[in-house]
């Protein structure tokens, strides 16, 4: 039956003269179907079709950087990639990075006041994110290199650079460990 209905909407979407495919995207650890047209881009179909609107629209020319999704967890601008180049890669937008909770990053942008007007916030964020999966340790120059690409109209770049490097140490360090069956101030074991 599935599959029957699966041919029906195509053939429904296919009225309208544009050349619409079925897609299977896998969106912030999600699999997402959706029926767009072909020549759409990710950004387009992040926004449009899934209404994740994180993602910000800006120049459409791989420009400005406020489309910056990580696909496979390296920054790509989401203007410049078409939807269906990208079935079966892992696609994490801003809504996804965190996965229930605040990213390091996210959290030393807000402390620091890294976000000013917020457009381009996303997008900084996604490409601080993908270097510090490559590069835990990066000095100032490799920050400023990974995002040389996302542009701040507010002028925010020091506070956006001071906000990385922090999320960077808090991220390399080492996390409390709990001693097992250690009683907590309850009687219940921590």
């Amino acid at each position: 039956m599935m599959r029957k209905n699966r041919k029906e909407s195509t053939a429904k979407l296919n009225q309208s003269g544009l050349t619409k495919r079925l897609l299977r995207l896998r969106v912030n650890g999600e699999v997402k179907e959706v029926a767009t047209e072909t020549n759409k881009t990710l950004l387009e179909v992040l926004r449009e079709d899934l209404g994740l609107t994180g993602t910000k629209h800006g120049c459409e020319l791989g420009e400005c950087g406020a489309c910056t999704v990580l696909l496979d967890g390296e920054p790509r601008f989401s203007c410049l990639t078409l939807a269906v180049e990208v079935q079966g890669r892992e696609i994490t937008t801003i809504e996804g990075l965190g996965r229930g909770q605040p990213h390091p990053i996210q959290v030393a942008f807000a402390e620091f006041g890294a976000a000013q007007c917020g457009y381009c916030t996303p997008g900084m964020i996604l490409s601080a994110a993908g270097l510090l999966r490559r590069l835990p340790s990066p000095s100032e120059g490799e920050i400023r290199w990974a995002l040389a690409g996302n542009l701040c109209r507010c002028g925010a770049y020091p506070k956006i650079l001071q906000a990385v490097t922090v999320a960077a140490e808090r991220m390399r360090a080492p996390k409390p460990r709990k001693a097992p069956g250690v009683r907590g101030p309850q009687g219940g074991t921590r």
